[in-house]
């Protein structure tokens, strides 16, 4: 990437976006961070982030023409932008189509135009589904499990189309379970945290049965700017990922654990998906980024939880959410 080029990267006032936008800034990148449009003038996680190097631009990625207009003397999109919430998708899926796929599609449209040198789109382990076996790589069958990962199965097709009708030169980053500070409270392990933080013993939860990939946030980012100066990435879909899994109850028991306090578990039935939409075992494979990039993530599960657990149990942080309240 040059560095006297400009970095976008849309949804970045969210969770991933806003770190992906702060190490960008710390590596001595300009970044244009997008912000959706709102009348509050609120920047979501940009607030308070202030760089020379940074310039916060508001909209919305569902409108092409706008896509044109932000993306023109840029170097790089990083893709974040979506709607990303499970729950929510069941009951307005037709939101998830149109920010999740066509947003992609103008996305793509938009760099095709301006000539922009590498478009990374931000997939999500969601597309496989429960897994069919593990560790689960990217041939991985696809499984469209709920609204939601179908329209980023979608995305993902729309963005491959790009690459292989015009050559876009176009990287499908697909996360695995990222989690850090700055995490929305729809996610399990902040909330799990903000419960106990809040002096609760009896934690409500959904299914504790299935397993994740969870992967720091810091770890997450670096991935995605490894694969973003990676030129054998090009066309390729990739995992980030921590080859390791562990399972909902394990991890509230090692927050439990880190945070020094005993709780209970107690099911709450309106956390539970429905039965055939229940994603029960994600562990990713991580061999390919290995591979294109020399990728290995820096954080363990402990560590990364101890960071995230410093962060929420801030008094200023904690009370940005409302941990009594489930947030689909």
């Amino acid at each position: 990437m040059d560095k006297n080029k400009i970095m976008l990267v849309t949804g970045a006032d969210g969770f991933i976006g806003s770190h992906l936008t702060e190490m960008l800034l710390n590596e001595g990148y300009k970044v244009r961070a997008l912000s959706q449009y709102n009348s509050f003038n609120n920047w979501g996680w940009l607030e308070g982030i202030n760089h020379p190097n940074l310039e916060v631009v508001t909209g919305d990625v569902r409108d092409p023409h706008y896509c044109k207009h932000i993306s023109r003397d840029v170097d790089t999109i990083f893709h974040l932008a979506a709607l990303i919430a499970i729950p929510y998708s069941y009951i307005a899926p037709d939101s998830y189509v149109d920010t999740n796929v066509k947003g992609t599609l103008n996305i793509c449209q938009a760099a095709k135009e301006n000539g922009v040198r590498r478009v990374l789109v931000t997939s999500t382990s969601e597309v496989y589904g429960t897994a069919q076996y593990v560790p689960i790589d990217e041939k991985h069958p696809k499984q469209p499990q709920s609204p939601y990962s179908a329209t980023k199965i979608g995305a993902d097709a729309m963005a491959m189309s790009f690459y292989n009708a015009f050559e876009l030169p176009v990287v499908i980053v697909r996360p695995f379970n990222t989690y850090g500070p700055r995490q929305s409270a729809r996610a399990i392990i902040p909330t799990i945290i903000t419960q106990i933080a809040n002096g609760a013993t009896e934690i409500k939860l959904g299914d504790l049965t299935p397993t994740r990939d969870f992967n720091f946030v810091k770890d997450t980012c670096r991935g995605f700017i490894q694969l973003a100066d990676c030129d054998e990435a090009i066309g390729q879909e990739v995992n980030v990922c921590s080859n390791y899994e562990i399972s909902m109850r394990d991890t509230l028991n090692l927050i439990a654990d880190i945070m020094g306090k005993e709780v209970n578990f107690v099911e709450d039935t309106q956390r539970l998906r429905p039965k055939n939409s229940e994603v029960f075992r994600l562990w990713g494979d991580n061999t390919k980024i290995k591979g294109l990039t020399g990728f290995e993530p820096e954080y363990d599960i402990r560590r990364g939880l101890e960071e995230t657990i410093k962060w929420f149990t801030c008094e200023d942080n904690l009370k940005k959410y409302k941990s009594n309240i489930y947030n689909v």
